[in-house]
């Protein structure tokens, strides 16, 4: 083990005892300083993390900008310990990020969706059962997709129809109260799940065939040949282009705020509600859906327009 390597240790064990969770930066760093020793490097040089963080040269502005960001904030706390590591300043990848307007599925098209998942084939059915569950609970709660992801059995209270968020974005835990019907969906997933996989290998609430738990990167193949199949993306090899999964939270987000608009609910009031139930560490992140469809635009301008002309809102 070099020196660098012991000083990651020390700085990842650092940050995650204050909080920080660092797997992808801890994973990308490993290899910024397998990379750099590799070079025979024994301290952080501007150059050498310059050269590392545009390494995939098919890779977006973004990424280079976010993998040399990583590296910045580590040389910084090498930089603290001893001074022969160059501090990397920011900035040397400029970037600004734009937020990608979201895609807001129809109804219809969420049903293709679940009716193609209904169709994947399996051994034992129910890998089909699993995804077409899945795809819905996004849909009809906003959930992200690692929350889902990692509920354990005894997070998914079936009588109550609560399902508990342990240690979600930012460390915060949470409960999702769901309809009825997503109830009985649930419990229906949960006794078909028992009855063709009475042995699981872990206490995930959703599982493959073998009894494991899904991962995302499964999730996300799935889901993209899903999208292709119902004609979403193109059939070409475009893993990056079309509706995200991320786009359900989006649509749940929207669709709830046009319901109150229609309905003559008072959203300002109401939006510190749904900021809540998605899990958003600030409102101003809720508010953000305001803005993602012209419809919601066109409601929130009637609004304002009758709240300035003294009518009611």
């Amino acid at each position: 083990m070099t020196d660098l390597d012991v000083l990651l240790d020390e700085y990842l064990a650092t940050r995650r005892a204050l909080g920080a969770r660092l797997v992808l930066p801890g994973r990308l760093l490993k290899r910024f300083v397998a990379f750099a020793t590799g070079h025979g490097d024994t301290v952080i040089t501007r150059t050498r993390a310059l050269e590392w963080a545009t390494a995939p040269r098919e890779a977006h502005p973004a990424q280079w900008a976010s993998r040399l960001g990583m590296v910045c904030r580590f040389s910084r706390y090498a930089g603290a310990v001893d001074p022969r590591h160059e501090i990397v300043p920011q900035g040397l990848l400029p970037y600004r990020y734009v937020r990608r307007e979201p895609y807001i599925y129809s109804d219809m098209e969420i049903a293709d969706l679940i009716a193609a998942a209904r169709r994947l084939p399996g051994a034992t059915g129910l890998r089909s059962l699993t995804f077409a569950t899945l795809l819905g609970l996004l849909a009809v709660t906003g959930m992200r997709t690692n929350e889902i992801l990692n509920l354990d059995r005894d997070d998914v209270d079936l009588v109550q129809g609560v399902l508990t968020i342990r240690n979600g974005k930012f460390g915060k835990s949470r409960h999702v109260v769901v309809h009825a019907s997503t109830e009985r969906a649930l419990e229906h997933y949960a006794e078909q799940r028992d009855r063709l996989c009475a042995a699981p290998r872990c206490p995930a609430f959703f599982i493959s065939e073998h009894g494991s738990r899904i991962t995302e990167w499964t999730l996300r193949y799935t889901f993209v040949n899903l999208s292709r199949q119902t004609g979403l993306r193109a059939p070409a090899r475009s893993y990056g282009k079309g509706p995200r999964l991320l786009d359900f939270r989006h649509a749940f987000a929207v669709k709830t705020l046009l319901r109150w608009h229609h309905a003559g609910v008072d959203v300002e009031q109401h939006v510190p509600r749904l900021a809540t139930w998605l899990g958003h560490a600030h409102v101003s992140d809720t508010y953000w859906y305001l803005t993602a469809t012209p419809e919601l635009m066109q409601q929130a301008a009637r609004r304002l327009d009758r709240t300035g002309r003294g009518m009611p809102s």
